[in-house]
């Protein structure tokens, strides 16, 4: 994530933020420039950006922002949408009836809007599926009932989240049941979002038969594999050839998994190269950091991991100096780093090694 300034007084605001706390002006994400504005009103729902790229030009908030206060997503003031790019993409959201609904898809629409930037980042803009039914994205974001069980996953472009997992207590719970290291709200929308793209950018291509070479045959009996990793568990050495135990159930568990990791990797990067963040050892052979080039556009893997390995050694140090669990609780194998590379050239769009 790019660092945003208010474009009025200066001050350092966030992706999330609606409002600059030191000059009060009204701030807006613009995803077609990737960037954070600051915009004054000019009449009637009307705003005007001050942003020196558009200056001057008219705006509007999403609707979900000027009347839900869930979003802070801006639209050009003659667009036929009242949703911006990002709430187009939901089809179905909780019911409002109770505040902790509204919380929780406020907080669902806050992770989505996080994995969108990165996917604009990379060039992967996804097609809302109502322009596009048989290839665009979706989101629904549902409720357990007492006959129906929510089930989070992605098919045919639909991705459905249960809105418990925006619940922070239900979610460790859930972690510690399933003996995971890490489960996020933003885990989860990359997550079933490689599935999404495993359809766009794998089947029926060039990179079907590398694929299979390192994640294995995708044509396995998805509901069988499942039915025996809940009934046995990961195999004992799943660390040495997986990201996560969950990654062992079925080659497209395990592509989505490392769709999600390679997402966190440079996202995480882009923040760190964004900051300017730098790591100097006192000695010459610890753990070095210095980015010198956007992540997102780099076509070096090699620089990518090397940078990765320093940065969360860092990461991991700092929080235990508080007394904080590793932000980081993953070992990156030989396998595993192999098929990160893939990802990071399916995404780069190179050619598969022959």
């Amino acid at each position: 994530m790019k660092t945003f300034h208010c474009d009025k007084c200066g001050q350092q605001v966030f992706f999330e933020n609606v409002r600059c706390e030191n000059c009060g002006g009204m701030l807006g994400y613009q995803p077609e420039h990737r960037a954070i504005s600051t915009f004054e009103p000019a009449g009637e729902g009307v705003w005007r950006s001050l942003n020196p790229a558009n200056a001057g030009l008219l705006y509007k908030q999403c609707i979900n922002y000027a009347r839900e206060d869930v979003c802070n997503w801006m639209l050009a003031a003659d667009a036929p949408d009242a949703l911006c790019a990002s709430c187009q993409l939901t089809h179905i959201i909780p019911a409002l009836s109770s505040e902790k609904n509204r919380l929780y898809w406020k907080r669902l629409e806050a992770a989505k809007r996080r994995l969108l930037y990165s996917l604009w980042d990379l060039h992967l803009q996804p097609t809302p599926k109502r322009d596009d039914p048989d290839t665009g994205l979706a989101f629904e974001f549902l409720e357990d009932m007492p006959d129906k069980r929510v089930m989070t996953g992605h098919a045919n472009g639909l991705i459905t989240l249960n809105i418990a997992e925006a619940d922070p207590a239900h979610r460790e719970r859930t972690r510690e049941q399933m003996g995971e290291p890490y489960r996020t709200l933003l885990g989860h929308f990359r997550h079933e979002s490689g599935h999404y793209y495993f359809d766009r950018l794998i089947v029926g291509t060039e990179w079907v038969e590398p694929y299979r070479a390192l994640f294995g045959d995708e044509r396995e009996d998805y509901g069988e594999a499942l039915q025996r990793h809940y009934r046995n568990g990961a195999p004992p050495d799943w660390e040495q050839r997986y990201i996560s135990s969950y990654a062992s159930s079925h080659p497209w568990e395990d592509w989505a998994e490392t769709w999600a990791h390679y997402l966190h990797m440079v996202d995480t990067l882009d923040t760190a190269y964004a900051c300017g963040m730098m790591l100097k050892p006192k000695k010459p052979d610890e753990p070095a950091l210095r980015i010198e080039e956007h992540p997102v556009r780099s076509n070096a893997f090699d620089d990518i991991i090397r940078e990765w390995f320093a940065l969360t050694y860092v990461l991991n140090s700092l929080n235990r100096s508080v007394g904080m669990p590793d932000p980081y609780p993953f070992t990156l194998s030989t396998p595993v780093i192999d098929k990160l590379r893939f990802v990071h050239e399916v995404v780069r769009g190179m050619s598969p090694a022959s």
